[in-house]
């Protein structure tokens, strides 16, 4: 008995960006709030309970991890500016789900999401045979996304390509 053919397979593409980015911005969801810049303004802050988690557990990841060069990093790097990596990371991951999820400059998000996927794998591959199988998964669908365009599929992207067509390299 013969499979049938994939139809459509750059829709289920798209369906694996939205997913992603939801997991992004679901893991967003307690960094972020909305603060007021002269009681006008807002803009998303890092709250302060994501400050003092992200030192603990960065401290956490560090002190069992057996890859020497990346405990020394987490250590030496990440820990004493620990408030500076907090941000990005929250910001970072925002920027990843909200991409993904709206297929907006969606080789960037997947890049992004690629480089935070492989920061926070090394952290903590060796915590559970589970921590590792989930990264490996969100590493290899960051791939996917990325090497795919995969948001000129239900995304912005498409719409951006098709008005500026030099984009097609970043889009």
């Amino acid at each position: 008995m013969e499979c049938p053919r994939m139809k459509h397979p750059e829709a289920w593409i798209a369906v694996l960006r939205v997913v992603a980015g939801a997991w992004f911005l679901k893991a967003v969801w307690t960094k972020l709030t909305i603060a007021w810049l002269a009681e006008v303004i807002p803009y998303p802050a890092v709250t302060p309970r994501f400050y003092a988690v992200h030192a603990r557990r960065v401290s956490e990841f560090a002190d069992g991890n057996p890859i020497g060069w990346y405990r020394e990093f987490l250590r030496d790097v990440v820990l004493p500016h620990a408030p500076t990596f907090a941000t990005l990371q929250a910001y970072g991951e925002a920027a990843v789900g909200v991409g993904l999820v709206l297929g907006a400059g969606t080789a960037l998000a997947a890049l992004l999401g690629l480089v935070l996927s492989l920061n926070f794998g090394l952290a903590t591959q060796w915590m559970s045979v589970g921590q590792q199988g989930f990264h490996v998964m969100l590493v290899t669908a960051m791939v996917v996304l990325l090497a795919a365009r995969a948001g000129r599929v239900w995304g912005v992207d498409r719409l951006l390509v098709a008005r500026w067509p030099g984009l097609r390299t970043v889009a």
